[in-house]
């Protein structure tokens, strides 16, 4: 069973994406290369959120733990769903 990490973004937060992309991305890029990362990314126009898929829970909280997104308040709030891929 996989997992579906949902980040909401704070009001102010979407101005601070440019100071702390990079380190996003880097991080991103490294969770990618282990394998646990699956895909990932924003949504809505312009961005409220993004999601991302893990292969389990323990990947994705370790993710957000050291995310700067989430340690410099761009996240707002974050949430875990368990996801049984239906169709590869």
């Amino acid at each position: 069973m996989k997992t579906l990490m949902f980040y909401e973004l704070a009001p102010e937060g979407l101005a601070k994406v440019p100071d702390h992309y990079p380190a996003h991305v880097a991080r991103l890029q490294e969770f990618k290369a282990r394998g646990v990362l699956l895909m990932a990314g924003p949504y809505g126009n312009p961005p409220v959120g993004a999601l991302a898929v893990f292969t389990d829970a323990g990947a994705a909280e370790a993710f957000a733990a050291g995310d700067p997104f989430v340690l410099n308040g761009i996240v707002a709030r974050t949430r875990y769903e368990p996801w049984d891929e239906g169709l590869a």
